[in-house]
């Protein structure tokens, strides 16, 4: 007997199903650089230097049609101290920002995507 333990995620949803090598698989596609993914699609990030991050690195999150309410950071191999000055910018916006190594934060928001959370991820590659 073999069990189907693939998630239930509604059809259109942008779910990570790999990521390493320098690279990511995202329903079906393959991005070799940063990316911010959303329940409904995925875009190109340009996060600059992380140990000083900005609110224009982030500007697609603030933009987007669809709010999102927690944003997940993957920082490639190891977690990066986000200054909390920063961090109480983001939650003024009404995102809470959670830093921690990429691999954690995809399969986080995959957990949470399944969930139906408002959740969005900024990825660099590892």
């Amino acid at each position: 007997m073999s069990f189907d333990i693939t998630p239930a995620v509604p059809l259109g949803r942008q779910l990570i199903q790999s990521y390493g090598d320098g690279a990511f698989t995202i329903s079906d596609q393959t991005y070799d650089h940063p990316v911010i993914i959303f329940p409904e699609q995925t875009v190109v990030w340009q996060p600059g230097d992380l140990t000083v991050p900005t609110l224009e690195a982030f500007s697609s999150v603030f933009d987007t049609a669809s709010p999102v309410d927690i944003l997940l950071v993957g920082c490639g191999p190891v977690t990066l101290f986000i200054p909390p000055v920063f961090r109480e910018m983001i939650k003024e916006k009404g995102v809470v920002l959670e830093p921690m190594d990429t691999g954690s934060a995809c399969r986080t928001y995959n957990v949470l995507l399944t969930e139906e959370r408002r959740v969005a991820a900024a990825l660099v590659p590892v």
